[in-house]
């Protein structure tokens, strides 16, 4: 059965239904489903009025509830969710609502802040308030249909059903097709680079609702407060759109469409010569047999006519078979087996920064939570292993054997150090062995597991 076919499906399905006696995620899924549907029909076809969509009760009513279930910090005007709680949501949104219906509304300044790269540096992430980020979401969850209808497959990054998981599937997968030539391209500061002009022409060729462009030029040019209180961007602004807004991620990847479709044009260059590319958000890889010069060079062309800039020297040509390469937390091998070391396999593992990365993680939240009952300490470190284990263990994919090992030889001795240290205060763990007892009474995840079949070498 085709998606289409498919879609329709649940259209039928969900419109049997009495408007007033469907949940407000049913409504708006619905909606969702038959924008999807239109805009994979017609190719060509241009949505005229969806302004009136964004404003509805049903929709910002959907929009608080992902923004609540996203949390985050308060904006430049220091509102929380609690706070918006005691004022009342229902007056909140109703207020919103009359503010986009009368074309009143208006965002407020982004607040910048930095946080903490895996190499060391700082990455810059705006945060708005809240009720620019249930506007925005709003907004993204009309428009987000219309151009998922027209996004490519090798695009795996802030999209519906879709995650990092199955790019590194992906990868996998053309690596046993002998695709082993891969050029790993690092853009330099892409979403502070995105040209608003180009960027308007794109959405143009799906959105020609004049009061949606609008309101998306209002977000792209709104203020933005650094740690030092001072002003940038504004209406003088051309380019970019804040990482860590709600809509950025979406307009994100309308904007790098543009190459999607051209490295996966039928009749284009980069099919001609075997490349597929694989992409979440910024981050993607060319794949072929054989990648030239020239195809990079072809590469770089497209990109600068887009206004992007390829960081060279964080960017790599490798021959996979003969050199790991490493992607979105991952890295690559062509590996010899332990049980026989004459076969060579695809081996994909988390890479060693990944690794160092939990445990700075598990070291930084034991030296925080001081004396916490042993239930307690359990918990937050389940947190931590199970949001690093959910991303790494992939199965039939990565091999985490080692990593897990590591990890579990690490919280034994780290659980022993912090236990050793409460010898002035009554802790029936300190002289024990600690992680087994936390592991055993108190259900601290145990990382690795294994039938004892195959060694695992972990490295030391």
């Amino acid at each position: 059965m085709s998606i289409q076919n498919r879609v329709q499906q649940k259209i039928n399905v969900l419109s049997q239904k009495k408007r007033k006696d469907m949940p407000t995620f049913e409504r708006v899924q619905l909606l969702q489903l038959k924008l999807y549907l239109k805009a994979k029909q017609e190719k060509n076809f241009k949505f005229y009025v969806l302004y009136d969509k964004v404003f509805q009760s049903y929709i910002l009513k959907e929009a608080y509830r992902k923004c609540r279930k996203n949390n985050g910090s308060p904006g430049v005007d220091h509102q929380t969710f609690k706070d918006v709680e005691v004022y009342g949501v229902d007056r909140f949104l109703s207020e919103l609502s009359e503010s986009l219906r009368k074309r009143l509304y208006k965002p407020q300044p982004v607040k910048r802040v930095y946080i903490e790269k895996e190499n060391g540096g700082k990455r810059p992430l705006g945060i708005a308030t809240i009720r620019d980020r249930v506007a925005q979401q709003a907004c993204k969850m009309v428009l987000e249909p219309i151009f998922e209808a027209d996004f490519n497959g090798l695009s795996y990054g802030y999209r519906p059903k879709r995650s990092a998981q199955g790019a590194i599937q992906a990868i996998r997968d053309n690596l046993k097709q002998g695709k082993a030539t891969v050029y790993d391209a690092d853009l330099s500061k892409y979403f502070d680079s995105i040209a608003h002009d180009k960027l308007e022409i794109v959405l143009k060729e799906r959105i020609a609702d004049p009061r949606i462009l609008h309101l998306l030029r209002l977000w792209l040019k709104a203020p933005i407060v650094g740690e030092d209180g001072k002003y940038s961007g504004g209406k003088r602004n051309h380019s970019g759109t804040p990482q860590g807004g709600v809509i950025s991620p979406l307009l994100a990847n309308v904007y790098m469409n543009i190459l999607d479709r051209i490295v996966s044009n039928p009749d284009g260059y980069f099919q001609r010569h075997g490349v597929e590319m694989i992409r979440y958000a910024d981050d993607f890889i060319l794949m072929s047999r054989h990648i030239n010069r020239e195809l990079i060079s072809r590469l770089h062309s497209y990109l600068h006519r887009m206004g992007l800039l390829i960081n060279t020297e964080k960017s790599e040509l490798v021959t996979a078979k003969d050199k790991p390469f490493d992607f979105f937390g991952f890295r690559f091998s062509y590996s010899r087996g332990i049980l026989y070391p004459g076969n060579k396999f695809w081996k994909i593992e988390p890479k060693p920064q990944s690794r160092r990365r939990i445990r700075q993680q598990i070291n930084a939240k034991l030296k925080g939570i001081g004396h916490y009952p042993a239930g307690s300490v359990a918990n937050e470190l389940n947190t931590i292993i199970k949001g690093w284990m959910n991303y790494y263990c992939i199965p039939h994919v990565s091999h985490t054997q080692v990593a897990l090992r590591e990890l579990q030889d690490y919280m034994r001795i780290r659980l022993s150090r912090y236990y050793h240290r409460k010898s002035q205060r009554k802790s029936r763990l300190h002289g024990q062995q600690a992680f087994d007892i936390l592991v055993n009474e108190y259900g601290l995840i145990k990382p690795y597991k294994t039938s004892g079949i195959r060694p695992v070498n972990t490295l030391r």
